[in-house]
């Protein structure tokens, strides 16, 4: 079906570009003015929601690339600003006319104020801090107006450097004292003020170590800074409009689209995790299961990277770079590491170093466990994303995959399954719809529509049913897309009870990636690269989108990502919600009293005190991500930091929770471990998780609950066939 769609869009979309586009007498040298009318053609032609490039539109492009390339407001002068300003209601026109001379002007001033800034932060740094001054830092630069002088950009850039080598002066303290066995441990250590620092800390060397760190690392960003071409900071310019229509929508210039090119059975080389821009470094808001990231288990969703580090030589500040040039320092050679400088979630300052490696593509694959609960054994099946081969369906698929799974944990005996598609980020909608029917007779699993078309209806047309006793599904914030078709239809159905976050992510659109060059004829401009456009949206059977609103969780729990900003809700422009006419359904008839099972677990969660910790380290994960006023004085500083460990240390409790619950590996895999000690080492890492996961233990109640209903279903059928 989608590659049907792609056909047909490109078919509606060479018609008339072919026409368009061949005779048009730009400069060889004009390809910025070229792409941009081309881009244009196709937002309007092919999105699925097409804005109207108007005066509104205008001044969200200029904001917004004002934003992009001097997001900690370091750069420009507030009298830059109003010189931009004549711009602010005359992009659309540009747009139309194929002009782009608000870039040019923005670019222009940008490289000038950039050269300034080197002369400012090497004379910032040719001085010591004094780090007994009482005085603090915004860095929530959106409540910052641009510095009125060149004075009070100085001034700024002096705090933000103050602020950086405060850190690093603070960990070569603890990193002498720590040598010098002053204190046995630094988790316990004291806290010190900056006039009573230990003898063996010898201040002044030690400040201008750390200002000569922060000198080297702005040295080699304005050397990053400055390789970049102008090309480079147009396409920057070309995807502040693009992305003016919805956050997934995305120009790739011809280099990146080579990369973006790895299927959904690649591979993926680098550190394994998905990264968002924010005004302070590059936001985790995916870890790719498989991938150096998730095996090292030391960061997670919602840390922030500050600065990059290759393996011993000092650390970029990534601060203020675009998305696309941190990455590129993260990325780099398989068995290379990768030292990254990181906000945690908790507000604490830690260095991790990363070992970059190819994701291992078996742990991307639906797997199982049993589990012996007493005298009733159940199963679990995690999938951490809906895998499909595209170029051979026939190969490996999520589907198939959870198909054999089923029957392997039916033949163990179990009496539930629970579906794991927390952090399941997506993927085929093919394999959803052939899942889904594993689970009931047949019917409607989504509805999809194309802008200004009728719906589509996807259905399971097998009336076969692979698995017919009681369901789980666990989700979570960041369960998307695919697992979001898949966990609403079966709640639609009341087919399985869903336990997880107050809803998921919210993805309810679809995208499909089209080559510029398939679009023009006769192209003289070289290669154009791709556009990701938006062009479908998903709907529940019961007419609802899950665009925005996600699934919301029959069961809500909360987890320590209950308050902070995540999901399509965090992202740019995201398309908003609506509803369509529901497609023609029969609820699942094979549960008595599911309300029950759901009610009981409710009263269960209220009265849990893992539960309560949780929710209790959750407001406090919020509380720290809040904190945006940073003392620059050495002793609140570190104090902030300590109290920040020792609240962090009191939530480690979690971790040792103790469902009491026993998880094993099906019999094809015990009998694969003997040939294979690394698998039976990452399933016995996996089942001890699984073994502290309240989540799971919950899940188990609840099958607990639902099979006892079944039993009375089954003894109410055989009471009326006998009456």
């Amino acid at each position: 079906m989608k590659k049907n769609f792609i056909l047909a869009l490109l078919v509606i979309l060479v018609a008339v570009a072919s026409c368009s586009f061949t005779n048009k007498s730009f400069d060889n040298d004009d390809k910025d003015k070229f792409l941009l009318e081309l881009i244009s053609y196709v937002l309007e032609r092919g999105h699925y929601e097409p804005k109207e490039v108007n005066d509104s539109f205008s001044s969200n492009v200029f904001d917004d690339f004002i934003d992009i390339v001097d997001p900690t407001k370091r750069y420009f002068l507030e009298s830059d600003i109003r010189e931009f300003e004549k711009y602010r209601f005359m992009i659309d026109d540009e747009i139309r006319n194929t002009d782009i001379e608000f870039f040019n002007t923005v670019y222009q001033r940008l490289m000038v104020r950039m050269e300034e800034a080197k002369d400012i932060y090497k004379e910032v740094l040719s001085k010591p801090f004094d780090y007994t001054v009482d005085e603090t830092i915004e860095i929530d630069y959106d409540k910052q107006e641009f510095a009125s002088s060149k004075k009070e950009l100085k001034e700024r850039w002096r705090k933000q450097l103050k602020y950086n080598t405060l850190n690093v002066f603070n960990n070569k303290v603890d990193n002498t004292i720590s040598d010098s066995n002053e204190e046995a441990s630094l988790d316990s250590k004291p806290v010190f003020s900056f006039n009573d620092l230990p003898s063996s800390v010898d201040k002044v060397a030690t400040e201008e170590e750390a200002r000569e760190v922060t000198k080297n690392t702005l040295d080699e960003f304005f050397d990053f800074v400055d390789d970049l071409e102008r090309k480079d900071w147009f396409v920057q310019y070309i995807n502040t409009i693009v992305e003016e229509f919805d956050p997934h929508t995305f120009y790739f210039a011809p280099e990146e689209k080579e990369k973006f090119d790895i299927g959904m059975s690649g591979k993926f080389e680098g550190i394994g995790a998905r990264l968002q821009k924010k005004p302070e470094g590059a936001k985790i808001v995916e870890i790719i299961s498989g991938g150096p990231v998730w095996r090292d288990q030391t960061l997670e969703v919602g840390d922030e990277i500050l600065k990059v580090g290759q393996e011993g030589e000092e650390p970029i500040n990534i601060v203020g770079m675009r998305l696309e040039d941190a990455i590129k320092l993260i990325k780099g050679p398989e068995g290379t590491v990768v030292d990254l400088t990181v906000r945690k979630v908790d507000g604490t300052i830690a260095t991790v170093s990363i070992t970059r490696d190819v994701v291992e593509l078996e742990e991307s694959y639906a797997k199982s466990a049993t589990i012996d609960a007493g005298d009733q054994k159940y199963g679990l099946i995690d999938l951490p994303k809906f895998y499909v081969d595209f170029e051979d369906y026939t190969e490996r698929n999520a589907a198939t995959d959870v198909a054999k799974e089923l029957e392997r944990l039916k033949e163990a005996g179990a009496e539930g399954i629970i579906l794991d598609l927390r952090d399941n980020g997506g993927g085929s909608l093919k394999t959803v719809v052939e899942m889904a029917g594993l689970f009931i007779k047949d019917g409607p699993i989504v509805q999809v529509r194309s802008s200004g078309q009728r719906k589509e209806v996807h259905e399971d047309k097998d009336e076969r049913v692979q698995w017919d006793g009681p369901l789980v599904i666990l989700v979570n914030e960041l369960s998307a897309s695919a697992s979001e078709i898949l966990a609403a239809a079966m709640q639609d159905y009341k087919r399985a009870v869903i336990i997880g976050s107050k809803q998921t992510f919210g993805k309810g659109t679809v995208q499909n990636v089209i080559p510029l060059d398939n679009i023009v004829r006769g192209n003289e401009h070289g290669d154009l690269g791709a556009i990701k456009l938006t062009t479908q949206k998903f709907y529940r059977i019961n007419g609802g989108s899950t665009q925005l609103e996600g699934v919301k969780s029959d069961i809500v729990v909360p987890d320590r990502y209950s308050y902070i900003d995540l999901g399509e809700r965090d992202q740019q422009n995201p398309l908003g919600w609506d509803k369509i006419t529901p497609a023609d359904y029969k609820v699942w008839d094979g549960y008595i009293d599911l309300d029950d099972a759901v009610e009981n677990s409710k009263e269960r969660m209220a009265k849990n005190e893992q539960i309560k910790l949780i929710e209790e380290n959750a407001k406090w994960l919020k509380e720290q991500q809040d904190e945006n006023l940073i003392s620059l004085k050495y002793d609140d500083y570190v104090s902030k930091q300590q109290e920040a460990k020792k609240r962090s240390e009191k939530f480690k409790s979690l971790k040792d929770y103790d469902s009491r619950l026993s998880f094993g590996s099906l019999q094809y895999e015990t009998e694969l471990f003997t040939q294979d000690s690394v698998l039976r080492e990452k399933r016995d890492r996996w089942h001890k998780n699984l073994a502290r996961d309240i989540y799971v233990e919950e899940a188990v109640n609840v099958l607990k609950d639902l099979h006892k209903n079944n039993i009375k279903n089954e003894e109410n059928k055989l009471a009326s066939v006998k009456g």
